[in-house]
């Protein structure tokens, strides 16, 4: 009888330990897996969800994810901040925070699935041929037309926000790096 007990016990030991060991190899998967998820994966799984984005020169923005792509998120930014454009286009270098984004990233709608990055994106934009207000990090800002976009920097015609591109409504062309600029705005 008290050997049935003793084997009992023991076996009981072993299945607890067993079951420790178990939980320990989970936790620490659990933790391998979350250090392989990116920014970008977590901001395309929250399209279509409304964040608190920090971007810089800009501050805090409440905003809805409309796009995201490879170094770029497309937001609708509240009225107050974005006036008659409320569709910014931020590279993701110039975020600071966000605020609000779910802890559960599908694999599916992948940032790195996209595979256009910043200047395909700018390029969309010059070729509508839109007038833009361009923030850049410092938080000042320049209205005109994306002329020209290259490998890393644009250059902006500018006019003002209520004129089109006419030559007697230009100012002056400037080039921007793109590591200069905070969002990207079309009015």
């Amino acid at each position: 009888m008290r050997w049935e007990r003793l084997f009992e016990d023991l076996d009981a030991q072993v299945e607890l330990l067993a079951r420790q060991e178990l939980a320990a190899e989970v936790v620490e998967h659990t933790r391998a897996e979350r250090g392989q998820v990116q920014l970008g994966s977590r901001l395309a799984a929250a399209v279509g969800d409304g964040v608190r984005v920090k971007v810089v020169g800009l501050g805090w923005l409440a905003a809805r994810i409309l796009d995201v792509g490879a170094g770029w998120l497309l937001l609708e930014g509240e009225a107050a901040v974005a006036g008659r454009g409320r569709e910014l286009l931020v590279p993701t270098d110039a975020l600071l925070g966000v605020e609000g984004l779910e802890r559960v990233v599908d694999a599916r709608r992948s940032a790195a699935s996209r595979r256009f990055g910043l200047t395909h994106a700018l390029r969309a934009v010059s070729r509508d041929r839109a007038t833009v207000r361009v923030h850049d990090r410092s938080g000042d800002h320049v209205t005109g037309t994306i002329d020209r976009v290259l490998a890393d920097h644009l250059d902006l015609t500018r006019h003002a926000d209520d004129e089109a591109r006419r030559p007697g409504a230009v100012r002056g062309t400037l080039s921007l790096p793109y590591a200069a600029v905070a969002a990207v705005r079309r009015l």
